[in-house]
């Protein structure tokens, strides 16, 4: 029987494990965030890897740790939280009428038995890549989401399970991928390796 551990503290990726049933705990990594890769399908590889890894430290026997990071790129440019409301309106101004790409990176790290009684890891890392389409915006539609405060703590400025819903023409790929966890494949992962029954 594994222990299920979300080496992250984001309410929505709880959310979505919760919807699905999985049983889990949360251990939130503090490990600080340093990264010298500049793909960023490998930056949020290398990221949810470090996540892992830090609270694979402390676990035990039977644990599995999930560490995830998910981005926004524009143009290969990497559009972070907001620093502040003139920051978010700048990113809004890029991203309306346009399409930019969201990653999510996923570690997975078993804790099992080797042959002479001692831990050893097996480590999975996947990223998953959904392109977002956005519809074009005027500057009061950007002024009065900014305004609501969403974007604030979300990167790229924007929440596609918020109010931002209003604005998203169409995606390209997994919708919980963008909300930060692409369970799919996650599940599909699990189950390849016995951590879920079938």
């Amino acid at each position: 029987m594994y222990n299920i551990i979300l080496a992250s503290g984001s309410p929505r990726r709880k959310e979505i494990l919760e919807q699905v049933g999985i049983p889990f705990t949360v251990q939130a990594s503090n490990k600080e965030e340093v990264i010298t890769e500049n793909e960023p399908v490998n930056i949020v590889k290398g990221l949810a890897s470090m996540k892992a890894n830090d609270v694979a430290e402390n676990a035990k026997i039977h644990d599995v740790i999930i560490g995830c990071d998910t981005i926004v790129a524009y143009n290969n440019q990497i559009m972070g939280k907001p620093k502040n409301e003139e920051d978010a309106k700048l990113m809004l101004q890029l991203l309306q009428d346009d399409v930019h790409e969201v990653f999510t990176g996923v570690s997975i790290i078993i804790k099992m038995a080797a042959e002479d009684g001692s831990i050893c890891d097996k480590e999975i890392n996947f990223a998953v890549e959904t392109k977002v389409y956005v519809n074009a915006m005027s500057e009061e539609q950007i002024e009065a989401y900014v305004a609501t405060k969403e974007p604030m703590d979300k990167a790229g400025a924007y929440a596609v399970q918020g109010r931002f819903a209003v604005h998203i023409k169409k995606l390209d790929g997994d919708y919980y991928n963008v909300v930060g966890l692409p369970i799919s494949r996650l599940y599909d992962v699990l189950i390849e390796e016995g951590v879920l029954a079938n």
